[in-house]
């Protein structure tokens, strides 16, 4: 390997990327690097402006090229109705599901005693606020079926039960097209407990 060698480098910095090893980075620099004018440089334009336009929604904490993000500012969204989310990811793939017709809180994380997390580490105190001031009826705990995620869930009951905000959380258990005998012993357990009348 040649020392500060540009395309090692590429491939170093592809590689830390989510869902990319150092083999699939190798494989989109060679196809970048076949085709620069038209693959390699829009990209690294496209990378640039995103750096330099994206930002943190100061209401909600989405990612967006506008303070408050797109959504925040919708007038057709129920503005009484939050989604706390642990991350953006999250919110972002419920909007791609079109699954929610509010507005969104993200957390920027879950309470974990391992990893050191702690209350202070998440965006609770805003959304603390955002009840209160923005009048919000319903809080929905969109959170993974996780340790962190459970406990996250039940210390923001405990926080958000004084507002007087309905408080909900999604539904667990089977999932579509999921079949029984493939499920583990949790998520079936978990589908048992939140079964409803038809």
């Amino acid at each position: 390997m040649i020392p500060n060698d540009p395309v090692e480098h590429l491939i170093a910095l592809l590689s830390r990327l989510p869902g990319l090893g150092r083999r699939s980075a190798r494989r989109a620099v060679l196809k970048m690097l076949m085709d620069p004018a038209d693959k390699m440089l829009p990209l690294a334009e496209a990378l640039h402006a995103a750096a330099e336009a994206v930002r943190p929604c100061e209401t909600c904490g989405n990612l967006d090229t506008t303070s408050p993000c797109h959504i925040c500012t919708d007038t057709h969204r129920d503005r009484k109705l939050v989604c706390v989310v642990e991350g953006v990811a999250d919110l972002w793939a419920l909007e791609r599901a079109h699954a929610h017709r509010g507005t969104y809180h993200v957390l920027g994380g879950l309470l974990s005693a391992l990893g050191g997390t702690g209350p202070d580490d998440l965006s609770i105190t805003p959304l603390l606020r955002r009840i209160e001031s923005d009048g919000i009826e319903e809080v929905i705990l969109a959170l993974p079926a996780t340790v962190d995620g459970a406990t996250t869930n039940h210390y923001l009951t405990d926080r958000l039960k004084p507002t007087g905000a309905t408080i909900t959380r999604l539904a667990q258990g089977v999932p579509i097209g999921g079949a029984l005998d493939v499920l583990d012993d949790g998520t079936l357990a978990a589908a048992f407990k939140a079964r409803r009348p038809l």
